[in-house]
């Protein structure tokens, strides 16, 4: 790393910081906003992610608001276990990753902070409340459409990222058996046509592709390219150094094609390709407002997966690649919406212009700088590490 780009990546944390705290200290009770000032709600899922980047900073104001964040969705856990989609909202439930990365980032606290019984009945509860989201009874969960992060993108049964983050937990809480089932049902090959037999289960395996599909179930799937779901299962060690390697590889030559072709004006990967169009028989009615090519879940660039996969790329061996991964992370975290503020760390970019349209100042943005430029100063990957046996 050059003395100039050190100072660049030196100067964007303690940006990213700037943000994490503001959000800290301005949301809703003792809550932290999910972005300064687009979302004052405490959305679950945007929160949990950044721990990541909220324990690697080491600040203990950050590390205390985590802790509170994670006991108030303890205290608005359902009866069976299930965690909501907001933090202060009980009654608002149905997200399929909500749980699993409370589990996570419990799992993480405690590591964290050495509090190893840090909300264990909570942790039981959710882990009763996973274990009965397989409909046949064999680890891997399944998910109703467009209840996970993506929720403008169609993505049933059998999901990649959500099965990554259940793989995780169950490595971290010590259920090592049926992470190990999980892994062998996740490395079986989707399948495809009619020809079903009893009793073979469907997996995540793309015949000849490096990497997994987004989703899978009976005969139906997709072999679009999820980003955050392939980074995690690299992360956590699903896929095996080889395959990852190879995943990395096809990644970076894609992205070169759609930067040939005009698809791409950035030097990092969209969250999804190829991008669904209008003639695809996945497009739904719906993606004409919402998900158009290029943007938002159909291809947007997101600065908080593109940390994931700078991690990866520190996972694979690929320091080189992930340092200048982590220079185009730098440059796209400062464009702002419509904030004038030094550095936007804005929510998503259109992947064909890489013009900011989301939210300024969002917590996963900063948090997953932060967790980016630690493994890339590091060479560590912090807290995957142990669930890959690194």
């Amino acid at each position: 790393m050059t003395p100039t780009f050190s100072k660049k990546v030196a100067e964007a944390r303690a940006a990213a910081l700037e943000v994490l705290l503001f959000n800290a200290r301005h949301g809703r009770g003792d809550l932290p906003r999910t972005a300064a000032w687009g979302y004052p709600e405490p959305y679950t899922r945007d929160l949990l992610i950044a721990s990541l980047g909220t324990l690697v900073s080491g600040n203990r104001e950050l590390v205390a608001s985590l802790g509170r964040v994670l006991q108030t969705l303890a205290k608005n856990q359902s009866p069976l276990g299930h965690v909501p989609s907001l933090i202060d909202a009980p009654e608002n439930r149905g997200s399929s990753d909500t749980t699993p990365l409370f589990l996570l980032a419990v799992a993480w606290y405690r590591k964290a902070t050495g509090n190893a019984g840090f909300l264990a009945a909570a942790a039981r509860k959710a882990l009763t409340w996973m274990s009965y989201q397989s409909p046949n009874d064999t680890v891997m969960v399944a998910q109703q459409p467009t209840s996970d992060w993506r929720d403008e993108q169609w993505v049933e049964g059998y999901g990649l990222f959500v099965n990554a983050l259940v793989y995780g937990f169950l490595r971290l809480h010590a259920l090592d058996q049926r992470a190990q089932t999980l892994k062998g049902l996740m490395n079986r090959f989707d399948i495809q046509g009619s020809d079903r037999q009893p009793f073979v289960h469907e997996g995540l395996t793309v015949p000849h592709k490096p990497y997994f599909a987004l989703w899978s179930y009976k005969i139906q799937n997709s072999e679009r390219f999820d980003l955050l779901g392939n980074s995690l299962a690299v992360l956590v060690g699903i896929s095996s150094p080889s395959r990852s390697r190879k995943l990395v590889a096809w990644v970076e030559k894609e992205c070169t094609s759609m930067r040939d072709r005009g698809l791409l004006a950035i030097e990092l990967p969209p969250c999804l390709f190829p991008y669904i169009r209008r003639s695809d028989p996945d497009w739904r009615p719906r993606y004409d407002q919402y998900n158009v090519p290029g943007e938002y879940h159909n291809g947007g660039v997101w600065p908080f997966v593109c940390g994931f996969y700078v991690a990866a790329l520190v996972a694979t061996g690929r320091s080189s690649l992930a340092e200048r991964k982590l220079m185009a992370l730098t440059d796209l975290v400062r464009p702002a919406r419509e904030a004038r503020v030094p550095y936007g760390f804005n929510e998503w970019f259109k992947a064909q212009s890489g013009k900011p349209h989301g939210q300024d100042w969002q917590t996963w943005s900063a948090a997953m700088y932060l967790y980016a430029a630690e493994c890339v100063a590091t060479g560590r990957t912090p807290f995957f590490d142990e669930i890959r046996g690194a």
